[in-house]
């Protein structure tokens, strides 16, 4: 906020700024807007850390910001996934705290101003979907819509990632056209699926074929698995539990190897590249969530082990030589890793409930993820902390600092702090369909739905996601 506010990303080293949203997923930094000067990124992904984290002053002054100076009416070409979940869930998730926080304030004067925002950035998306398949072009102008030859290549996250944000935006504000099409999308993807129940890395959203058939749990799909269960959680929907537990079984069949997920060919499930990526780091947590610890624990052992040998996690490492990529040895402050020891943190600290969980084998309790939380914080802290901010690392084995600080930063941050706070993880399961609280509903479920919802998931795993998903959707 000091050095960079209200443009969208702090460069921590120079003390200075960058306008980043058109760059984000902008591999090759094309059409970028000339008369562009932020978004105030940072501070929209932030909103709901300052919650969790207590600084209630501050996001009251950053809500008051948005609603009176964010406008989402610039000529700006910006990556559809990106831009939602950073921009659009950032809003809705503050949205979401804000309605609490003003509810249980008799002063709160919010009135739906974030809302207001994040439907306009909604709409913005919609004719990213106008497409024969309905799977969305990668890039939309934030103004003038599809551009004159617009790419058709699109990455398996960048349309099955969507349905959150979107799906949430319906049910807050009666407009279905927002979870309409982003299911559409995430339908037309499954169907695509391999006979394996795999499905493969880019796609033409034209035709709606692959281009990339070699595939596995990290860049470019990472997210589509982690919405899918998510997306159970948070609309109860048997449909979405369906696809998860279908592909997670395939992930578990042609993707891992021991404790590690190699990549394979969605068509005959051979191996195809046998390297940990950083976003691989969610991997842990989805598997908590679905109950499955003493998988979670084994496979988030191995990246703390990676962890430990370079002091924080590398952005690709070659498991059959044991070396880093040649190329992508950085660390820009990822949240993944932080996130996963999270949310086994919380679902081994109770070791009566533990006891009573009938995982099978039951993993044993102790304060271990305490450890691996102080020992991120350590990490963060010694090798990045810089004067004007925290810097991304250029080059884990020398350690050379590179000059930008992401907007997702304050993720990492939220989710390797609360390891040792104590938060109240939990929810009345009768009920669980307004997850929000008393005073301001957000049906998130039917009836019938909500009865099959607590037949799948146990109610400790109801405890365990709900809260998350809400602060950091």
């Amino acid at each position: 906020m000091a050095y960079a506010f209200p443009h969208d990303e702090l460069k921590p080293l120079t003390k200075g700024f960058t306008d980043s949203l058109s760059e984000l997923g902008n591999l090759n930094l094309e059409h970028l807007p000339q008369d562009y000067n932020g978004s105030a990124l940072t501070l929209v992904e932030s909103l709901s850390s300052l919650v969790v984290l207590g600084n209630l002053t501050e996001f009251d002054r950053g809500v008051s910001w948005l609603s009176e100076n964010l406008t989402f009416d610039v000529d700006a070409r910006v990556n559809l996934f990106e831009c939602n979940i950073r921009l659009l869930g950032g809003l809705i998730s503050a949205h979401i705290l804000a309605k609490d926080y003003s509810s249980q304030n008799k002063d709160g004067v919010y009135q739906n101003q974030l809302l207001h925002l994040a439907e306009n950035l909604g709409s913005r998306f919609l004719p990213a979907f106008e497409t024969p398949t309905g799977l969305p072009y990668a890039w939309i102008n934030l103004k003038y819509g599809v551009m004159e030859n617009e790419t058709t290549e699109t990455s398996t996250s960048g349309c099955g990632s969507l349905i959150l944000e979107m799906g949430a935006l319906s049910r807050l504000t009666g407009d279905p056209r927002y979870e309409a099409a982003a299911l559409r999308a995430l339908r037309k993807l499954w169907s695509m699926r391999s006979s394996l129940n795999l499905v493969g890395s880019t796609l033409d959203v034209l035709s709606g074929n692959w281009i990339e058939y070699s595939s596995g749990i990290g860049a470019g799909v990472d997210s589509f698995y982690e919405y899918l269960i998510k997306a159970y959680v948070l609309f109860g929907s048997d449909e979405y539990w369906d696809m998860f537990h279908s592909a997670y079984l395939a992930v578990q069949k042609y993707f891992r190897h021991g404790p590690w997920y190699h990549e394979a060919d969605i068509r005959t499930g051979e191996a195809t590249h046998w390297q940990l990526t950083s976003l691989q780091a969610f991997w842990p947590g989805v598997q908590t969530l679905l109950g499955d610890v003493a998988a979670a624990n084994l496979s988030h052992r191995e990246f703390y082990n990676v962890w430990q040998r370079f002091g924080v996690l590398p952005e690709r490492y070659l498991l059959d030589y044991g070396i880093l990529h040649p190329t992508e040895k950085y660390y820009p402050l990822r949240p993944e890793f932080a996130e996963s020891t999270f949310y086994l943190y919380q679902a081994t600290k109770d070791k009566d409930n533990m006891m009573s969980r009938s995982l099978t084998p039951l993993i044993s309790i102790d304060p271990w993820y305490l450890e691996v939380g102080e020992a991120i914080i350590g990490s963060l802290n010694y090798y990045t902390k810089v004067e004007g901010g925290f810097a991304s690392i250029r080059d884990v084995s020398t350690m050379n600092l590179e000059d930008h600080q992401h907007s997702f930063w304050s993720k990492t941050v939220s989710f390797a702090l609360i390891d040792p706070v104590t938060v109240e993880m939990t929810v009345d399961n009768s009920s669980a369909a307004n997850v929000v609280g008393e005073d301001y509903t957000f049906a998130i479920r039917s009836q019938n739905d909500q009865n099959k919802f607590d037949r799948t998931m146990e109610p400790w795993l109801q405890a365990l996601a709900f809260p998350a998903i809400r602060f950091l959707l």
